[in-house]
């Protein structure tokens, strides 16, 4: 790093940090933050600051908002029988894009890892326990990640939870469209022949 003056190197540093950005990525992201206008560099640096100082978790769900109650939550057209566990916040984006779901979410922020010293005191399973306390929760559907992980805690929030009476599925995961059977895991397959449905 001897060949940038000190603020480009400190540039490229901080750009390397962020996830997915390797030397040479963050090498490029400095030098066009400093082909930049001005105007657009305070601008991009108050946005950071802003996102950073303003954005909160959601007091009911735990999804990323500016205000204390998100804008799913306060929606009174969700259906407020249905609650869909996830494990972050890019999991709630990537629903709503489906438009299929019209219920509300509660986020654990993260999964039961044991390898990573995660337990279920380390993630929002409390909080989800105490929101199915009113009668008008009738379903939790469980939207972790098919990984070991998000398998472990899917099981674990199942265990809890049917003993309350409250119906508990799964989502079904399986074969994409366009995928082939060569190059899927056993686990993958496992679960498209488990969540087969008939024609």
């Amino acid at each position: 790093m001897d060949y940038y003056a000190l603020p480009i190197a400190n540039l490229i540093d901080q750009f390397s940090k962020l996830p997915g950005i390797g030397r040479k990525s963050a090498q490029r992201l400095a030098f066009y933050v400093l082909d930049m206008d001005q105007l657009e560099v305070e601008k991009l640096a108050a946005s950071i600051l802003e996102a950073k100082e303003k954005i909160m978790f959601c007091e009911i769900c735990g999804n990323l908002t500016d205000k204390n109650i998100c804008h799913i939550c306060k929606n009174e057209s969700r259906d407020k029988s249905l609650i869909c566990v996830v494990e972050g916040p890019r999991d709630i984006i990537a629903m709503e894009k489906s438009k299929e779901y019209k219920g509300l979410y509660h986020v654990l922020h993260g999964v039961i890892s044991p390898m990573e010293n995660v337990g279920p005191q380390d993630i929002r399973i409390k909080e989800l326990l105490n929101r199915l306390g009113t009668d008008e929760v009738k379903e939790v559907v469980v939207a972790t990640n098919p990984t070991v992980e998000g398998e472990a805690t899917a099981m674990y929030i199942s265990k809890l939870i049917k003993p309350l009476g409250v119906k508990i599925t799964r989502i079904a995961h399986g074969i994409p469209v366009g995928g082939d059977l060569e190059y899927f895991d056993e686990i993958t397959l496992a679960r498209a022949m488990d969540n087969r449905r008939e024609m």
